[in-house]
């Protein structure tokens, strides 16, 4: 519940918000479902890792990866910087700061990512 105060719900809104808004084209459904994952991993970050899949897709992944952050997602990394840095401010704050700065590589680059348990 602390964690969704300082700053998890709001990040996780803006991400599931973002994924609506991309859902309404067709070429943005890909990234759409990017940010329902992300979403879904800034609810509950404690415990969870972006690992990378080892696919064979480079190129088309680094593509992929470009076209996110053109989609306005360099945005939602300097929120999460912004969060981090303001968190770790405060010694109570320092676990939840560094859970956005966890956060801020999937958000610039989600497609070759996967979620798992620690």
């Amino acid at each position: 519940m602390i964690w969704l105060m300082f700053g998890g719900i709001i990040a996780a809104l803006g991400y599931f918000i973002g994924g609506l808004l991309l859902c309404v084209t067709v070429i943005g459904i890909p990234f759409g479902f990017q940010c329902f994952k992300i979403g879904a991993f800034v609810l509950r970050p404690f415990g969870l890792h972006a690992v990378s899949t080892g696919t064979s897709m480079g190129c088309l992944l680094l593509l992929l990866n470009i076209l996110w952050i053109c989609t306005g997602r360099l945005a939602a990394a300097i929120s999460h910087l912004t969060f981090g840095c303001i968190l770790c401010l405060t010694i109570i704050g320092i676990p939840f700061g560094l859970q956005h700065f966890k956060l801020i590589e999937v958000s610039l680059v989600p497609s070759g990512k996967q979620i798992i348990q620690k």
